[in-house]
């Protein structure tokens, strides 16, 4: 009966505020203050005495308005202000204590209706008249015990005030993070609560569990009365209690939750209070991390709650993928801990094949500066490189999590990987001093002013550097990333997540800056070593910039690159030079080395001759074994899906077989998918493992509406390699996603695991 959103209208016990009065020792009355807006049916209260020897009359309700319900037809409202009188039934042995739930259900003008709603109320009665006695019994002589209008506070005999049980045990709950809940009882003076008697519920809490909790250490007191009656030891808990409760989700979205906590405790007089049940409505965010929930757990009471039960009415967690688990980490993680978290994962993400080539641009950036560079002058320009890297990599990370725009994805064009190239290749024209062939003048000046912009002459050149590499060179999806990414996605929290990323990057930088500023001290101050360095760096980026540009085009056209330009180097090298006997050991070497790779190039031109499409072995396309020209190697075959509704039908059609499926995405200019497509499909075991699944793949190279719709919408990923999987049921179970590279035998096990 919602027309808007719930989050939209404030909880109900601010809208609807209940209050009771004690009008005599048998009459009770019930009233709610209704804010401008609102209103209550009439027919929807209900009273029930939760106190033994005490029983509710009818409720006594004033005139009521009259509303046309779209839904219920006419129907009483009730509005601004509503009151219930209530008689009592007091039996002889009840006392002066009532505790009662009343329940209400409520509704917005604009169409949001709130569930019904059940809240406690506990009550000090006064006593009742006493009974006519005789003129000589001593409770007639007028000491005023038997007065109606003299409260005792719980009907035990004291005449000082005992406090009531809500002032006595105050609770306060809180929701912590998307997954856990944090109870705060606030303990009266000369009171305390009793460990046993803490239960904790939900109620309408639909794809909400409550996990495991375990209550703190409580004190043991001796001689104490027992919450049936007896004395004895007994756990007790003074002046104040917390405990932490996880919860469970199944639904990722937000939602609302109502907390039942039940709880008894006494006075150090020994009064003791009834049982309490306490409700609180909380509302949750969207959860990080979600599991499918089985029966709810329990709470753990110590080593040795549960040793009777049957181990194998034990619930086990649900599998929970790497990305997943450390976003839950980062939920539970403040600033401080998220920078050294995720900076430690970025140390382990910096020797990963997208990192690679930064190395060769931050090199050529310190080898640029000749015999001009110094220690200190290399440190700050890494340095400058490094953090540019980092801050860039943070903002498109937020970015991607809040929005779902993956600016590294949209970058991949040809286009911009074309001029990024061009910006290399200029960069490295100016190590091998090439400037000083007959070429226009115009264009000499333009590659001047483009490389002395560029080549890191300055701490803003090496920052855009910096910037632009992490935005064009390295646009790997790794799980730190992806948990990243989802922990901001869900939270909306963008510090939390934008520090986190901070972390990655700079761990990903660091090798990087320990690199360049070593360079400072390798490398030599002038003369023909010099230009030789100089040299060795203008190849590596020209190895960058055919890195790069390989991404958008055809296989045989990267290899024909390749071939080139290792030809050029064994040429450069020396290669094709003939040195006489008083050559030193050095000339000899690098000629080696130059016959080597311009021997390696010869072999390229003739692979792509042949066909083959393998820079690796190039001449692949040559082996009959090989199972046809320029076949890579043995390769799954994946039947290729471009849109949501290809997805759905091709997963229709496996679950109709009842074979689970796996989807792969793959773009080409995904380092990481290259290495997927390389050295683990191919593998024997890998491939005998995916012989039982459905196998679709898509390409989403173009990242398109199509391929967003897919990929990021559809399923939050940011970007490419990620490998999901769908039982025999058509149900992707998310906690065996996989995200990156991953090697041949880990992936052979995980499809061996997989078993639904």
């Amino acid at each position: 009966m919602a027309s808007a959103a719930e989050d939209d209208f404030p909880p109900p016990d601010q809208v609807f505020r209940l209050d009771s009065t004690v009008l005599g020792p048998e009459r009770i009355r019930v009233s709610w203050e209704i804010e401008p807006g609102y209103y209550l049916y009439g027919d929807k209260f209900r009273f029930e005495s939760q106190t033994p020897g005490i029983e509710l009359g009818p409720a006594e309700l004033p005139p009521a308005q009259t509303k046309n319900d779209e839904f219920f037809g006419e129907v009483d409202i009730y509005r601004d202000r509503v009151e219930a009188e209530l008689p009592l039934q007091r039996g002889e042995d009840a006392g002066e204590t009532l505790r009662i739930e009343a329940q209400s259900q409520g509704c917005a003008d604009a169409g949001f209706c709130y569930p019904p709603q059940r809240e406690t109320v506990l009550l000090e009665l006064p006593r009742r008249a006493a009974r006519a006695r005789p003129a000589d019994d001593p409770a007639a002589a007028g000491d005023g015990t038997a007065r109606g209008d003299s409260p005792a506070s719980l009907g035990l005999g004291f005449d000082d005030d005992i406090l009531p049980a809500e002032e006595a045990f105050q609770l306060e709950a809180r929701v912590e993070d998307p997954h856990r809940l944090v109870l705060h009882w606030r303990i009266a003076p000369e009171t305390y609560l009793y460990e046993e008697k803490i239960e904790l519920t939900l109620e309408d809490a639909e794809g909400v569990q409550l996990g495991g909790y375990e209550l703190p250490a409580a004190e043991i007191k001796s001689d104490t009365v027992r919450p049936d009656g007896t004395i004895g030891d007994v756990a007790i808990y003074q002046d104040a209690v917390e405990l932490s409760v996880p919860l469970l989700r199944a639904d990722a979205d937000a939602t609302e939750v109502t907390l039942v906590a039940n709880y008894q405790g006494c006075a150090e007089r020994g009064i003791c209070y009834p049982p309490v049940t306490d409700r609180q409505r909380l509302a949750l965010p969207p959860a990080v991390t979600t599991v499918a929930l089985t029966e709810p757990a329990g709470a753990d009471r110590g080593a040795n709650a549960g040793a009777d039960e049957d181990p194998a009415a034990a619930t086990a967690p649900e599998r929970v993928s790497e990305q997943d688990q450390i976003a839950a980490r980062l939920a539970n993680t403040g600033i401080f801990g998220a920078l050294a978290i995720f900076f430690v994962l970025g140390l382990l993400l910096a020797f990963t094949p997208c990192v690679f080539p930064m190395i060769p641009i931050l090199s050529g950036i310190i080898a640029g500066q000749g015999d001009r560079i110094t220690t200190r002058k290399a440190f700050f320009l890494s340095l400058a490189y490094v953090l540019a890297m980092a801050l860039t990599y943070a903002i498109v990370g937020v970015i991607a999590g809040l929005f779902g725009a993956n600016l590294q994805a949209t970058f991949q064009n040809a286009w911009v990987l074309a001029a990024f190239a061009a910006i290399f290749v200029a960069l490295s024209l100016s190590m091998f001093g090439f400037y000083d062939l007959q070429l226009p003048s115009s264009v000499q000046t333009k590659l001047t002013q483009l490389s002395n912009k560029q080549q890191g002459g300055t701490l803003t050149g090496a920052a855009i550097m910096g910037a632009l590499s992490a935005l064009i060179v390295g646009p790997c999806v790794a799980p730190p990333l992806m948990g990243a990414l989802i922990f901001i996605g869900k939270t909306g929290d963008a510090v939390l997540g934008f520090f986190a990323l901070l972390g990655l990057g700079l761990g990903m930088g660091a090798p990087l800056l320990a690199i360049g500023t070593s360079a400072g001290k390798l490398l030599p101050r002038a003369g023909g070593w010099m230009d030789a360095v100089k040299a060795v760096f203008g190849v590596l980026l020209l190895a960058v910039a055919v890195l790069l540009i390989e991404r958008v085009l055809p296989a045989a056209v990267a290899m024909l690159l390749w071939g080139l330009l290792l030809i050029s180097s064994g040429v450069y090298l020396g290669a094709l030079t003939q040195h006489g006997p008083e050559a030193s050991g050095w000339s000899k070497l690098w000629k080696s080395l130059g016959v080597a790779l311009l021997l390696y190039g010869v072999l390229m031109l003739i692979g792509v001759a042949a066909g083959g499409k393998d820079t690796i072995q190039p001449l692949r396309g040559l082996a009959p074994a090989a199972g046809g020209a320029g076949a890579v190697a043995a390769h799954p075959e994946f039947e290729p899906i471009k849109s949501v509704a290809d997805l759905d039908q091709a997963v229709a059609e496996a679950q109709a077989q009842g074979q689970p499926v796996m989807l792969d995405f793959y773009a080409d200019w995904c380092v990481s998918c290259k290495e997927m497509e390389r050295y683990t499909f191919p593998d024997p075991a890998v491939q005998q493992a995916l012989e039982r699944y459905v196998l679709l793949q898509a390409d989403v190279t173009a990242n398109d509406a199509a391929d967003k719709a897919l990929m990021q919408e559809r399923f939050g990923i940011p970007g490419p390699p990620a490998m999901l999987f769908f039982d025999s049921e058509g149900r992707e179970q998310r906690g065996w996603r996989l995200v990156g590279f991953v090697p041949a035998a880990d992936f052979a096990a995980h499809l061996n695991e997989f078993d639904r």
